[in-house]
């Protein structure tokens, strides 16, 4: 009887306990619930709830009678999105949090939607809204990095580092748009730069490929690539500057960040890189060295996607390579240019073929602004807006017939292509089999800065409103389609991602450009290589090639009366002056005197036009020109 009256009190006891271990409280309700509508979706975006056993969200739309449950959140997300289909519906919308134990918080306060046609503006703003849920609500928790790719199954969190710094950038545009507080993307920064400087793994300060979010260590990039990337961490560090010229208060927590990355930006070493050539190598790694099986590791030229990383090495305020590296590594010594004819009307200056896939034209430009400005080899705005239209005059004329090309639904660039083929770098010619990529033309955005249509916002109209919810998903477009093959991609690729938010901006604001070029080593570091000016930002209509040498043409027509054309060649910026003596030495006329850029010149000498004209009589006369330390005397005869 005692045993079993001490049985008795001791399940009491467990139960009394158990009970007291339950969970009653509910969470709190989501505050900030507000909705955007669309043309033919809308959003649903609230403050994240920071209670540590919470669950997710729940998500109820009105009937017409009643409040009925729509779906559930996962809980590191803050919004939620419907595909409604058609312009002008009006629906209503409440939300609730719930935690582990299922206890539901009360309803939030009802918001309603109304889808209606859109302008451009909110077209560019919904989609960098959506593109930006992909670096913020999928970041990595506890690096803040952005992860490689997202799946429907969410099973590969790999974090990423060139997409990672594409995120940084795109964090920067959150804040500018909106999306995020300032306070709130200082945090998440303060986390990234953190664990960029003290918990990854880092080889002669170069990040690798891919790394675990959570023990920093390196996730292999193929089979043997187990170290350093030079070219991924060049992406990160693009990134990185612009962020250390964002966060400029005077504050412990900027301050923090600012020194950070100043820390990471000085450990990398460039020149280990180049393993005493005259280029860099790709890639290294503490079990091969520079010897990588299956060509792992190799000496990368252009033209591609790595003009950044020779630019960031040159830059370097600590390991730099020497600028004539940049000549014989990016440029291999002039063999970048391209030497064959224009294609669909529009010339290249460098690359081959079509020019490649487009990602060439974004992922060194995310931060570097090639408007105005040229290298030995090209004006990389106007061969990058020429190689955009090649791109998409190749879909419009569509030689393989592939079902679904125009003149708004173009693309080719590297992503996820159809199954059995995996990535691919998609590219006019023998490298497309039908696949477009929505970031190869929505990227290619700010290259229509000048025009007065802007080619790449209609594919990004079109994309939406032609295929819809088969292609648009929870952050933004998804990475490919195929319209012959009836496949669109449920993926989306960090790498992909980044140039859609990050170019629509430097489209919008130049934002990412003007942050990037105000980079005190980089400003010092585009005379060294040399990167020449001009004064037209886009430079469209100067086409000429950069001269190897200064040459001194001479003068036509010779004899001549009134007038003669002197003609000069460039080959870097310099300070010119160009006058004309008589046969005593006396000097007649000054005809430049001022800073010229490089390329062709040439300059009138009208004696017509001289206040001293009507004394000159036939005979000899010699110009003589100084450009720097290069000088040079012709002789013309002037003939009455």
């Amino acid at each position: 009887m005692i045993k079993k009256i001490m049985l008795h009190c001791v399940t009491l006891l467990l139960l009394t306990r158990l009970v007291q271990a339950q969970d009653f409280s509910p969470p709190s309700t989501p505050q900030n619930f507000k909705s955007i509508s669309y043309e033919s979706h809308i959003d649903l975006i609230w403050q994240p709830n920071t209670e540590s056993d919470l669950a997710g969200y729940k998500i109820y739309k009105w009937n017409g009678s009643s409040y009925q449950f729509l779906a559930n959140v996962k809980k590191y997300r803050s919004f939620y999105w419907e595909w409604i289909g058609n312009t002008s519906v009006a629906n209503k919308y409440k939300m609730t949090a719930y935690d582990l134990s299922n206890n539901e918080s009360p309803m939030s306060a009802e918001v309603t939607t109304f889808t209606h046609p859109m302008t451009d503006t909110e077209f560019l703003d919904m989609t960098q809204r959506a593109t930006f849920r992909y670096f913020w609500d999928w970041g990595d928790p506890n690096s803040g990095i952005a992860r490689e790719r997202w799946q429907p199954n969410e099973n590969d969190v790999t974090n990423t580092i060139g997409g990672g710094g594409f995120g940084v950038m795109a964090i920067l545009v959150g804040i500018e748009r909106g999306f995020i507080t300032r306070d709130q993307g200082v945090a998440r920064m303060k986390k990234i730069v953190d664990f960029l400087a003290n918990k990854i793994d880092k080889f002669h300060g170069v990040f690798p490929h891919w790394f675990n979010g959570t023990t920093g260590k390196v996730v292999k990039f193929g089979n043997y690539q187990d170290g350093g990337d030079i070219v991924e961490t060049s992406f990160m560090i693009q990134g990185l500057l612009a962020t250390k010229q964002y966060f400029n208060l005077q504050n412990s927590d900027e301050d923090q960040i600012r020194s950070t990355i100043q820390q990471i930006w000085e450990g990398v070493d460039w020149n280990f890189y180049r393993n005493g050539s005259t280029g860099l190598y790709w890639n290294w790694s503490p079990t091969y060295g520079f010897n990588i099986p299956e060509g792992g590791s190799f000496i990368f030229h252009g033209w591609n996607e790595t003009m950044i990383t020779y630019l960031l090495a040159v830059a370097s305020p600590t390991n730099p390579i020497l600028p004539a590296y940049y000549k014989s590594g990016w440029g291999t010594d002039g063999g970048i240019k391209y030497t064959g004819q224009p294609q669909y009307g529009y010339q290249l200056q460098v690359g081959t073929n079509y020019g490649g896939p487009l990602f060439f034209t974004h992922y060194s430009f995310l931060g570097f602004d090639p408007r105005g400005k040229r290298d030995w080899y090209a004006n990389y705005f106007v061969h990058n807006f020429n190689q955009t239209m090649i791109n998409r005059a190749y879909c419009i004329e569509n030689p393989k017939k592939f079902a679904g090309y125009n003149e708004n639904c173009w693309g080719l660039t590297a992503s996820n292509s159809i199954p059995g083929v995996g990535y691919l770098a998609h590219e006019p010619g023998s490298n497309d089999n039908g696949t477009i990529t929505p970031t190869a033309a929505i990227s290619s955005m700010p290259y229509f800065l000048y025009e007065k249509e802007n080619l790449s916002l209609n594919a990004l109209k079109y994309f939406y409103r032609v295929y819809g919810g088969s292609l648009w998903g929870d952050f933004g477009f998804k990475d490919a389609f195929n319209v012959s093959k009836f496949w669109f991609n449920d993926d989306y690729l960090a790498i992909d991602q980044g140039p859609i938010i990050c170019m629509i901006e430097n489209y919008r604001s130049q934002l990412l450009w003007n942050l990037f070029m105000a980079d005190p080593d980089v400003k010092a570091t585009l005379p060294k290589i040399p990167f020449f000016f001009s004064q037209d930002p886009s430079d469209v209509v100067d086409e000429k090639n950069i001269p190897s040498e200064f040459i001194l043409k001479g003068n036509y027509p010779n004899p001549f009366n009134p007038s003669t054309v002197i003609s000069y060649e460039l080959e870097k910026q310099n300070y010119v002056q160009l006058k004309v003596y008589d046969t005593l030495g006396r000097e007649i006329a000054t005809l430049v005197n001022e800073e010229q850029q490089p390329g062709d010149h040439s300059i009138t000498f009208d004696t017509a036009k001289l206040s001293n004209g009507n004394k000159l009589t036939s005979g000899v006369y010699f110009y003589r020109i100084q450009a720097g330390k290069n000088s040079a005397t012709g002789k013309m005869v002037l003939q009455k």
